[in-house]
Parts: structure tokens; sequence; C-alpha cells
């Protein structure tokens, strides 16, 4: 039985004990209350969680454009000392050119094509990835984006956050572009972005939020690299860190063309537990960025425990594919516990597939790390971030199914 959460306030509680009594929709029940037991009753299973997701949380995304289309503006074959070639690929995300995306890629020049690769989005830039001169700075239209008198940011400013000569050296491409390219992510831009073509201006309580715009469009970046000889588009893992990570979460669910899913820092509709109502909470978060989610996530500020779905239930809704779960142990903001109980939770479902998964309910030590079946976490000792310490993890886990 839920629990009403009445005399909860806007403010991040940090103190375990003031967690709620709450109890998790189990994922292999049907709303109806019928239990799912096979595989085939776990697809229209999870096309009921699709459809509560879309409509009280993500927003409805538009179907893939068809009249969409690529470009690659620049190709540098030897950057980082000839380690990769190095591409800038505008991806058109609507018939009328007038939205588009760049996606900065880097493939290895030594590994035999095609490669497995990473797809993640940036917050600043694609130039604030890498020190590399070669990569171009955002042009107008994007500027546009990044809101007025925009500053643009210097080179190599959130390089810690892609060492990609790292991910090159172990055989993978990498491909990202700036959050800003698809739909701002800035209060009072709906005008500059691709929400508001696909809505026809007019958005509904069930109308697609940022989140949803940008794991579409991460989709359409897939639509690229099925095109591309040099990535094997069968092996793509989407990544994303913090609000990204939720974004990277949904992208997984959405499009199961994607083979591997990472989630890191991710937090509060992302991988943790809603109903734990710690650290950031629904209301903090739908008042802080409200265009984020669709309008009808809002009903559930404050209201946790109403809400008809939680979030293991996305992770649940990747399976069988590999999906890794990543925290810090200072970032009570985005709920390290919660974030672990989401995998713990969404285990039933990767052994309706034959995967084991995790079943330990206790809180992981920092520094821990740890693989089971097709599910992976760590908790890394230190703040809000995503260094190198994650992508060698990372790293380890995609080898197992990725690689050939």
């Amino acid at each position: 039985m839920s629990v009403c959460l009445s005399a909860q306030t806007r403010e991040a509680n940090y103190d375990e004990s003031k967690v709620p009594a709450y109890e998790l929709p189990e994922p292999l029940v049907f709303s109806s209350g019928k239990p799912v037991s096979s595989r085939r009753q776990w697809k229209k299973r999870r096309a009921e969680l699709m459809e509560l997701f879309r409509e009280r949380m993500y927003g409805r995304e538009p179907s893939a454009p068809k009249d969409i289309s690529f470009e690659v503006t620049k190709v540098v074959p030897d950057a980082f000392g000839g380690l990769s070639t190095m591409k800038e690929v505008r991806i058109m995300l609507d018939p009328s050119g007038e939205h588009y995306l760049v996606m900065l890629m880097f493939v290895p020049n030594g590994a035999e094509k095609p490669v497995p690769a990473f797809l993640g989005i940036n917050f600043k830039g694609n130039h604030t990835t890498t020190d590399l001169e070669e990569v171009s700075l955002p042009d107008e239209v994007q500027l546009r984006n990044y809101g007025p008198g925009y500053q643009v940011p210097e080179r190599g400013l959130n390089a810690r956050r892609w060492p990609y000569e790292y991910i090159l050296e172990h055989g993978y491409a990498v491909c990202t572009f700036c959050v800003h390219d698809p739909e701002p992510d800035l209060k009072g831009h709906y005008d500059y972005g691709i929400r508001k073509v696909y809505d026809g201006g007019s958005p509904r309580p069930d109308s697609w939020g940022s989140v949803s715009a940008w794991a579409w469009s991460l989709c359409r970046a897939l639509d690229y690299l099925c095109k591309d000889p040099s990535v094997d588009a069968r092996r793509v893992a989407v990544i994303g860190h913090s609000r990204l990570g939720k974004t990277a979460l949904w992208a997984g669910a959405m499009d199961r063309r994607f083979a591997m899913v990472v989630a890191n820092d991710s937090g509060c509709s992302g991988a943790a537990l809603s109903r734990r109502v710690y650290g950031e909470n629904l209301g903090i978060i739908n008042t802080s960025f409200p265009y984020w989610f669709c309008s009808n996530y809002k009903e559930y500020n404050d209201a946790e425990a109403s809400l008809p779905f939680d979030q293991h239930e996305l992770i649940a809704m990747i399976a069988p594919r590999p999906v890794y779960v990543a925290s810090a142990s200072e970032d009570l903001w985005a709920d390290p516990y919660g974030e672990y109980l989401s995998l713990v939770y969404a285990t039933p479902v990767y052994r309706l597939f034959g995967y084991d998964g995790f079943s330990d309910t206790s809180m992981p030590a920092a520094g821990d790390s740890k693989v089971i079946g097709r599910m992976g976490h760590h908790i890394r000792e230190g703040q809000h971030d995503c260094i190198l310490y994650d992508w060698e993890r990372f790293i380890t886990f995609a080898d197992r199914f990725l690689k050939k």
C-alpha cells in the first residue's frame, strides 16, 4: 500500500531515517494486477510501462522524421597524433533544415572496422570536450540556442569528462553533440528548439519535455551511425552524466537499437527511486527545471507515492540489454543508494530473460565495483562528476558485451 507524503517539503532530505515507508510497483505485474510469467507477456507489460512513462513523465516524442539528411562537414584523418580519424557530422532534425545538431566523432585508426562506439551528449559544446584546435566552435545557429549574451566557453573546459585517447586506445569510437543543439537547456527557450517544431507550437500536458527531446536526438545520431561504415551500429552504448544520464536511460528504453546503456550520477528522475524522496525530489526538479518533463509530471510534486511507476521500471525496460549505473559517494543530491536499489528491483525482469542481477539491498561501500549478469554498478569516492575512474569501469563492462 502506498504511503501519502502530505507533509513532504521542497527541501532536499539527506537523512536516511526520514525516508518514508514505501512500496514499489512490481515491474512483472500488469496494471490490472495480473502477473507477468513469460517473455511474451513482458513485451506487453513493457508497452504498458512505456505508455505510462510517456503520458505521465517524459511526454510523447514524435516518430523518426522521414526526410532528414546528414552531412559530413569536416574530416581530420590524424587526430591525436594519428590515433584517430575525427569527423564532424551535421544531422538535420526536421525537413526544413533549420534545426540540426553537430556530432563530433573520433574513430580509432588502428582498430578493425566497424568498431563499437559510445554515444553521449555534452553540456557546453563539442570544443569543450577536448583541447584539439581542429574541433569547430559552435556556429551562429547553435549559439542562438545557448541563450542571449552567451559567452563561448574555453576549449577543453570539460575534457576531463571525455578521456578520448583512453577510449580510442581500447578500440571504441566516441560520438558527442552539445545538449543545446536540439533543445536549449534553459527556461523560456521553447521557441528555439525542436520541441516547438513537432508540437506545432502548442504543447499539451503530455507533450515531450526537453529530456525526451534530447533522447530523441540521440536516436537521430544513431540513425547516422547506421550509415557510417566505420562504426558498428549494432554495438553502440548510449551514455550520459547527470541530467544527461537521465536522458541516456530514456533513450535506451525508447530505442532498443542501443546495445548498452550507461547512466552516471543520474539521480532524481534518472536511476534513483523517486519514492525514497532523498536528495533532489520531484517538487524540486519540476520547479527548478519545469521544461525537462511533460506537464503531467508536475502532478506528482510532493506526492511521489502516487506515481504509477518508479525508476527501477525504467531500468527494467532496458532488459535484457546490458545496463550500468554509476554513483559518487559525496553526491547525496543524486541519492546513490536509490540509484543502486533501482538495479536491485529491476533484477526480476533480467532474470526472466535468464540473466542474474543484484539482490543485496545493503548500500555498497565507496570504491565498490561489481558486475552481475548484464548489470554493472560502481560507487566512486568523490563528488558529482564523470572522470577517468568512471570510464575505466564503463570500458571494462563494455568489453564483455560490445567486443566481438
